[in-house]
């Protein structure tokens, strides 16, 4: 297992790595657990995540798809969280992210506590097994990998539309090019600052316009400004992932 840290997000602290499939479908494990209830600002995102939490023996599990703004979401107490983020355009048959921009999708559980996925129930991953897991959904066809319209170019005699093209991502994503860039560009924002970074540095950096431009990103994608990134006076954070070096990548 390649590429483990951790991060602290005030009260949560967030363990994480890579994973042997590689991020062509996976992005990136992640687990946490709560102490006391509180709420965190959940960060724009743009993949989905299966997230499993287990609280005094009750196994919930379910989607938590892209998010297009900040938004304030309630942790509850003595619980462990264990979350698998899917990389941009991976597709769950059953819940495409279009489906669940800005939502959730609970799955069942049955009395033997296994999750229902696609119809079928599923033993539960743990934190070090995530890989088996997701083998067995590709295997089954449940989990599939789309080159969001970038396949198409590449046909011989293929000449699809900008249009054609947009509408595939979208479909793949729940997410136009753009809002992906600025999601993500945010979000790499927000981990600058949090690293000690100045504004002016960001700006330079990930092409905002100016401090305004960034303020208003920021609000709208983190919820939390820049003065309170680098203070560290700001509510707990979702996990803020490392993104390509080009943003939307």
């Amino acid at each position: 297992m390649s590429g483990l840290e951790v991060e602290e997000a005030m009260t949560l602290r967030f363990e994480h790595r890579d994973t042997e499939i590689g991020a062509s479908v996976v992005d990136r494990v992640w687990r946490t657990r709560s102490d006391a209830e509180d709420t965190m600002t959940s960060a724009a995102r743009t993949c989905w995540h299966l997230i499993l939490s287990r609280r005094r023996g009750c196994l919930l599990a379910g989607l938590r798809g892209p998010e297009t703004r900040a938004t304030v979401a309630p942790v509850p107490p003595d619980t462990e969280f264990l979350g698998i983020r899917f990389a941009l355009g991976t597709v769950l048959r059953p819940h495409p992210a279009s489906s669940i921009i800005n939502g959730n999708v609970p799955f069942p559980v049955t009395d033997s506590g296994r999750v229902v996925i696609g119809g079928d129930d599923w033993e539960v991953p743990t934190y070090d097994n995530v890989e088996h897991f997701v083998r067995r959904l590709q295997d089954a066809g449940l989990l599939v990998r789309s080159r969001l319209g970038e396949e198409e170019r590449e046909r011989p005699g293929a000449d699809p539309t900008m249009r054609t093209l947009q509408r595939r991502y979208r479909a793949a994503t729940g997410l136009s090019r753009t809002a992906v860039t600025q999601i993500d560009r945010a979000n790499a924002a927000a981990t600058m600052l949090l690293g000690g970074h100045g504004w002016r540095a960001v700006v330079e950096t990930l092409g905002y316009f100016d401090q305004a431009h960034l303020a208003h990103a920021l609000r709208r994608y983190v919820g939390h400004t820049a003065r309170e990134l680098q203070a560290g006076e700001h509510s707990t954070l979702s996990f803020l992932y490392k993104i390509p070096p080009v943003p939307g990548s």
